[in-house]
Formats: structure tokens, C-alpha cells, sequence
């Protein structure tokens, strides 16, 4: 039973981390690739489409919801199979050895992809490298894995699962409840011990565990009242109250950006056909303004609700700068130099009229933290490649 779901589970994780993947555009900038070897691990990659504009926010907060939803039926899979993980004689034959690398693969890979995800979205940062390209790669090594070892024991888990009644085992109680007849993989124990708990009794608990992180962890992605039951999800990151009262991942002090920096010196350059053309905050408000409404969504997993956005459509941008049929635009932030503190947008992005350089939130000047004096908000992407503290833009045919 365990093994039915996660043999539909792991799928859906594994479809909607690559999607996820696919959001950054990584096959169009180095800036967006935090896996620049990935190869042919690459040939799915497709222009992310901006419709509809929940997407991304749908896709990750199943990734990531799911993915925590799952640990205890993980961790229930591998305590069925303890006998088999620490048999003894370790290999027996070549066989037999490649049976016990390819399970060694299997579990230390499904190992790695959940406690890095986790970490991950607790806004822990203790990986040797980048968080992508460890669990990108990861997954692959491990997806490998479990498509060979389905394949293998598909065939058994459906005859057992056909030998039994479902209905008939969760009904039996703890006097009725008696281990499995010995098995070939040596499963069974040789001489089991008493029986302490009935099959309802695991399978409730490990349910019980499941439904219990799902409430505790859903709202992060659901948001609304749902938020206040979202107790896994990483707190003290909402800004004070009023029109900036939404969650960030990372202050503008913990970044490096000070007041200096975005003062009255600041301008914005744009970059087209012809002379670079730069900008005061206040030439920018002066301009025709635009709204949209549109959510903030993180890798994390956590996401805001519809945030209402104003200030100048990319594409207007774009023409101003001479190339009204942009193909790309090179966003670059006055953030000190790290990872996506450049990303470049495609021009289906830049052309959908929802694609804002936003100068104002919820009626407000964009707060510091929240990208003042102007930030990319873009339907359907990923929070870190909607760019805060822009200063450049660069249009590209």
C-alpha cells in the first residue's frame, strides 16, 4: 500500500520539479542556468508561458506541499523494508551486487531529494553548491533508479495487492492480525516478534502523520486565512502592516542594499536600439501607469495573494527603447552581484500587458524590502526572477 502511493506521488514530484525547473528559462541565459552541464538532461526545456498567471504558483506549491505530505509514507516504506536494506551477506553474487547498487541509488536518492527540499524551504542554506543543481540532479540519479526498480517489482506488488482484502485487513483486529507467510526477498522476519499493532493501526498512523503536515504546511501555498495554520513555513519574513505586509524571502539589509543606493541618484537605464536612455524615479511615476494583479510564488513553496501592481508595462518599455518587437530583455538589479541578480525574460513575457516594471503595490510606493524604487513583476514566474532593486534594462532582438 505504501508502495501504490508513492509510485503515484513520486511522478507528480518529479513532473512538477522539472516544470518548476522550466519557469527560470534556464535553456535562454546563462543568468537563469544553475545547471550549466545538465546536457541532454535539458531537451524537455520550453519557453515558459505567462498563461495562466497562477501557474507557477499552483505547480510549486503541489511540489512542494506533496513532497512534505509524503515523508511519513517514505519513512514507513523504508522501515517495511529495513530486512532487506541490511541483509547479510551484503553482496552474494554480481547480480546480486548490481540489485544492491541499484537500491543503494534508490534510497540514498530519495533520501537526498527530501531532506535538501526540505531544508530548502525552511530558507536553510547549508548546501556545498547551489540548491538547484544538487536537487536537479539529484532527482535524475534518483528518478533512474526508481523506474528500473518498478519495473522490477511492479509485477509483485500488484499480485499481492490482488491476494488480499483490503476491506478484510483494515478490519482485522490485533488478535487476527498475524505477519506475512515468508517471502523470497527475505521481507518477513524469521522469527517475528509479537504483534503490537494492526494494519489499520500503521496505516492510520502513517495517514494521521501525512494529514497533519498537510494542514500544517498547505497554507503557505493556499495563503488567506490559511496562512496562520501554515506552521512549517518560514515566519518573521512579513514586513510590519499595511500595503507592503507581504512575505519576502530576503530584506534589502540582508542584501547589501542601503537607501544610498536607491537616493535620489538613482536612475533607471534603458538599453535598446540606440543611446542608452536613463531615468529619474520621477520621470517613471510621470509616465502612463498600468496595473495588474498578480501573486508573488517562491521555490520555497510559499505565496502571497493577488498583489494589485502598477507602473510601466515592459513592453512600453521596449518600444521606448526602440525595439517594440524585443525578442529578450536583460533585467539587472543594483543588488551586490550572486545568483539572479541578472535573469533575462522572454519576449512573450515582455509583451504580455500584465508584465510590469512595478513602482507601487497596493496603492504604495514599493517598501525597500520589497524592490523600491522599481521591481519585475511578470505573470506566472518565480519570485527570485521577478527582479527587485532594478536599475538596468537591456532589450535584445
Amino acid at each position: 500500500m505504501f508502495g501504490l502511493v508513492l509510485l503515484v506521488g513520486i511522478p507528480v514530484l518529479f513532473v512538477t520539479g522539472l516544470l518548476s525547473y522550466a519557469s527560470y528559462n534556464p535553456d535562454l541565459s546563462p543568468f537563469n542556468d544553475e545547471t550549466p552541464d545538465m546536457g541532454v538532461l535539458g531537451l524537455y526545456l520550453f519557453g515558459w508561458p505567462t498563461h495562466p498567471y497562477w501557474l507557477y504558483r499552483l505547480l510549486q506549491g503541489v511540489h512542494v506541499t506533496l513532497g512534505v505530505v509524503l515523508v511519513p509514507v517514505l519513512l514507513a516504506k523504508l522501515w517495511s523494508v529495513i530486512p532487506k536494506l541490511f541483509e547479510w551477506l551484503p553482496v552474494r553474487s554480481i547480480a546480486h551486487g548490481l540489485e544492491r547498487l541499484s537500491l543503494l541509488r534508490l534510497v540514498g536518492g530519495v533520501i537526498f531529494e527530501f531532506v535538501t527540499g526540505i531544508v530548502n524551504i525552511q530558507l536553510y542554506y547549508v548546501f556545498p553548491g547551489s540548491f538547484y543543481r544538487l536537487h536537479f540532479y539529484g532527482a535524475w540519479v534518483f528518478i533512474a533508479a526508481f523506474v528500473v526498480h518498478v519495473c522490477l517489482r511492479l509485477g509483485r506488488m500488484t499480485r499481492s495487492l490482488r491476494s488480499l482484502s483490503l476491506g478484510a485487513e483494515l478490519r482485522s483486529d490485533l488478535a487476527h492480525t498475524v505477519p506475512e507467510p515468508p517471502d523470497p526477498d527475505g521481507l518477513v522476519a524469521a522469527s517475528p516478534a509479537l504483534t503490537t499493532m494492526t494494519r489499520r493501526g500503521a496505516v492510520g498512523m502513517v495517514g494521521a502523520g501525512s494529514l497533519l503536515l498537510f494542514v500544517v504546511t498547505a497554507g503557505q501555498s493556499i495563503g488567506g486565512r490559511l496562512r496562520a495554520t501554515a506552521l512549517l513555513a518560514p515566519h518573521n519574513r512579513e514586513p510590519g502592516s499595511g500595503p507592503n505586509s507581504f512575505q519576502i524571502n530576503k530584506t534589502a539589509a540582508k542584501v547589501g542594499i542601503t537607501p544610498t543606493l536607491v537616493g535620489p541618484n538613482w536612475r533607471l537605464e534603458v538599453v535598446g536600439h540606440g543611446a542608452p536612455r536613463g531615468f529619474t524615479h520621477e520621470q517613471l511615476l510621470a509616465m502612463p501607469q498600468h496595473a495588474a494583479a498578480l501573486p508573488i510564488a517562491c521555490v520555497e513553496g510559499w505565496s502571497t495573494e493577488d498583489q494589485y501592481w502598477s507602473g510601466l508595462r515592459l513592453a512600453d518599455l521596449a518600444a521606448l527603447a526602440g525595439m517594440p518587437d524585443a525578442a529578450s530583455v536583460l533585467v539587472q538589479s543594483i543588488q551586490p552581484p550572486g545568483p539572479f541578480t541578472r535573469v533575462v525574460l522572454r519576449g512573450n513575457q515582455i509583451h504580455d500587458p500584465r508584465a510590469l516594471l512595478a513602482l507601487r503595490v497596493n496603492g504604495a510606493a514599493l517598501s525597500l524590502d520589497h524592490g523600491y524604487p522599481a521591481r519585475i513583476i511578470v505573470p506566472a514566474n518565480p519570485g527570485v526572477t521577478n527582479t527587485k532593486w532594478v536599475h538596468r534594462l537591456t532589450f535584445r532582438a
